[in-house]
């Protein structure tokens, strides 16, 4: 049995907020080969994830909260937001009605923006893990680090503030 403390996720928070990219993941699982990927995903307030999906290597993917709140932004396929899902380790925590996780299916254009510090997932997703067909990134959105992705993160926190999920200046 592997136990998962909150010493464990409070360590996990604290690498993903030293971390260039805002986030740190953990692998539960103990090779890409296992038939069940489980890893928890530390995300901070500032971590750009770009939308991607998952069609090339078309499986389902379950997002539950461990800790904190997060908004799980799904796109059309010319980049506009089609639906957001607050999802909270604590239900109605962040906007009422929140949920504690969503299964995203394959072809669907999704990221996840942390809404509060802390915010970690647990991602579980059917194996064996594929890393050339992990995921398809939108040509729509920028890439991770380039010089326009930090304002497409505000874009999209902005959005997220004019459906009264984040407050001004969050």
């Amino acid at each position: 049995m592997i136990e998962f403390s909150a010493a464990f996720i409070d360590g996990l928070v604290l690498r993903a907020s030293l971390s260039p990219r805002g986030r740190q993941h953990y692998n539960v699982h103990s090779s890409h080969d296992e038939p069940c990927q489980r890893l928890f995903n530390a995300i901070g307030l500032d971590s750009y994830i770009r939308p991607h999906r998952h069609l090339l290597d078309p499986r389902r993917e379950l997002l539950m909260v461990i800790r904190g709140s997060l908004a799980v932004l799904l796109f059309d396929g010319h980049g506009r937001i089609d639906r957001v899902v607050c999802v909270s380790a604590q239900a109605g925590a962040t906007v009422a009605p929140a949920a504690v996780g969503v299964e995203v299916e394959p072809g669907e254009w999704h990221t996840v923006i942390a809404l509060e510090p802390g915010a970690v997932l647990l991602e579980v997703k059917a194996g064996p893990f594929l890393p050339s067909a992990a995921k398809e990134f939108a040509a729509w959105a920028p890439e991770e680090g380039s010089s326009r992705s930090a304002d497409y993160l505000v874009e999209l926190r902005d959005h997220l503030g004019t459906l009264g999920v984040l407050r001004k200046g969050e």
